[in-house]
């Protein structure tokens, strides 16, 4: 189809009371995996590049944007492209030439006095070069290694009139929320706070992110999509359904040295992965 700016999709996905699905892409890999399942699934993606996997391509984001691009080109479905957790003002500023239409600009760390001035700042910037800004009020847990947060800790809850300010002082266009969910989870467990997220809904006027989606259960995601969450992001996923197919290629045959013989069963792996997160949602 086409290569499309990350507010169309999610604009489309929440007019039509559904969640629109946005992976994590650290090799070529992912993003051949995502397309594909994507394709397979009849669905609209974004592909997504963390400043966390910039940094280890080298602290360089265009060989891995302009990668991600040319797969999302020669898509089967509309694929957006999303620079993801950009603490990085530099970064933030590369987004523009790299063929992004969508950042996500983390501040959630900052007092929020802090916290709203920098994302204001961002959004004027992305607004001025035509992209979609996303940001972040609350702590989600299990950031870099981080333990996740327990259900009474300090930023754990978005407060929803906290959230229906901040929106108004920062400009953004979508907020992720703090509900229930947590970073890197292996397991599906999480359990979100439905009730919040119908309050949040009710108070912020821009669409809403839930972050760490890997942890959650299907039918507590389907729940949360029907209760209002738009995006919906998932990174652990696919690593989980990556080194899971790796491991048992090399296992069963140790002797093994030809990258591509483990590669596409990963790449075939986190496929399956997209087609079942996105016919769900």
């Amino acid at each position: 189809m086409a290569l499309v700016p990350t507010g169309k999709l999610v604009a489309e996905a929440a007019a039509a009371g559904v969640g629109v699905a946005a992976f994590n892409v650290i090799t070529l890999e992912h993003a051949e995996a995502i397309t594909a399942g994507a394709a397979a699934a009849g669905r609209p993606v974004i592909l997504q590049i963390s400043e966390n996997a910039v940094k280890f391509h080298g602290g360089r984001v265009g060989p891995l944007a302009a990668a991600a691009r040319a797969v999302a080109e020669l898509a089967a479905v509309d694929v957006a492209l999303h620079l993801d957790h950009v603490e990085s003002v530099a970064l933030l500023h590369q987004a523009p030439e790299h063929g992004f239409s969508s950042v996500m600009f983390d501040a959630s760390t900052l007092p929020y006095a802090d916290n709203v001035a920098a994302t204001k700042a961002a959004a004027d910037f992305c607004h001025e070069h035509g992209l979609w800004l996303e940001s972040e009020l609350g702590t989600v847990g299990g950031k870099d290694g981080a333990p996740p947060l327990g259900a009474h800790a300090k930023g754990a809850r978005t407060d929803p009139a906290e959230a229906a300010a901040y929106v108004a002082e920062t400009g953004v266009d979508a907020l992720a929320v703090a509900v229930g969910s947590s970073h890197a989870m292996t397991t599906r467990d999480a359990a979100l706070d439905h009730d919040l997220i119908a309050a949040l809904k009710a108070a912020v006027g821009v669409p809403l992110v839930l972050h760490g989606s890997s942890g959650v259960g299907d039918a507590e995601l389907r729940r949360a999509v029907t209760g209002g969450l738009v995006k919906i992001n998932i990174g652990t996923a696919l690593n989980i359904a990556f080194t899971g197919a790796v491991r048992e290629t090399l296992t069963a045959d140790p002797k093994l040295v030809d990258p591509r013989k483990y590669l596409n069963p990963a790449r075939h792996s986190m496929s399956d992965t997209v087609r079942h997160f996105l016919t769900l949602l």
